[in-house]
């Protein structure tokens, strides 16, 4: 019988890292996926045309994604990164193929209703995570891309507040959160300033820092304004680029 302590681990481990980017359209997201090392992209929304950038066809299937994935497993090349963009377009698909399954027409109503629809779509999550991880044992970078939206978030220790996070269902954004070891949000640097309304009413006016619209930034640490976290100690704001991220993990 094997003894257990004789498998102990020690020490910090270098694995590749397993990113999830978001934030609104046009800010770029592709375009951080795109510097990472030799990447390929799994598209399932089309948006990469003007991106230098390798692609398999745009998938309009759950299948199709998973035969990517597989390829990518199987199969001999010299790509360091795989980047699926979107996550939010990848759950469509994927709701899409459990409604093909139930024979309805809403995720809704898969299963009967009651949200189960919701939790089954776990299990072709689970899958997608599963390949990729295999990819990540290969020694591939995982970057993983979504849009942003605005949730309410119901803090048991002060108010309510609005926030950022993944445009994903709740249950579907838990686990992929949870299997990242980088979740960021993707941002422009803004400021504001109050100012009269008129009526005796004041009204709040958002300026942008930087040129073009504002600095590009990610935040890689939660806050009341966004969702966030990271496994590298990196508790700064920084540029929204491929080469700042990995050189504050690096050096946290």
């Amino acid at each position: 019988m094997t003894n257990l302590l004789e498998t102990i681990q020690s020490g910090r481990q270098s694995k590749p890292p397993r990113v999830l980017l978001y934030g609104v359209e046009g800010i770029g997201k592709s375009t951080f996926g795109s510097e990472a090392p030799k990447p390929i992209f799994i598209q399932t929304e089309d948006g990469l045309d003007e991106i230098n950038c390798d692609r398999f066809p745009l998938a309009t299937t759950f299948d199709e994604v998973v035969a990517a994935l597989k390829t990518l497993v199987n199969e001999t090349h010299d790509y360091e990164s795989v980047v699926i963009d979107s996550l939010d377009w990848l759950e469509r698909l994927v709701w899409d193929k459990l409604c093909q399954q139930y024979g309805v027409e809403s995720i809704e109503k898969v299963d009967g209703g009651y949200a189960r629809g919701y939790m089954h779509a776990l299990s072709l999550w689970r899958e997608v995570l599963d390949l990729l991880g295999a990819l990540r044992s290969r020694g591939m970078v995982i970057v993983l891309i979504a849009h942003s939206k605005v949730e309410r978030f119901e803090d048991p220790e002060s108010s309510p507040y609005d926030r950022y996070s993944p445009r994903l269902h709740k249950h579907a954004a838990a686990l992929v959160k949870e299997w990242t070891d980088a979740v960021l949000f993707a941002t422009r640097k803004l400021r504001t300033q109050t100012e009269d309304g008129g009526f005796n009413r004041k009204r709040t006016i958002a300026h942008a820092i930087g040129k073009e619209g504002g600095e590009r930034v990610i935040r890689a640490y939660g806050s009341p304004t966004c969702v966030a976290k990271n496994r590298y100690g990196i508790t700064e704001e920084l540029p929204l680029s491929w080469s700042s991220f990995v050189g504050a993990m690096t050096t946290s």
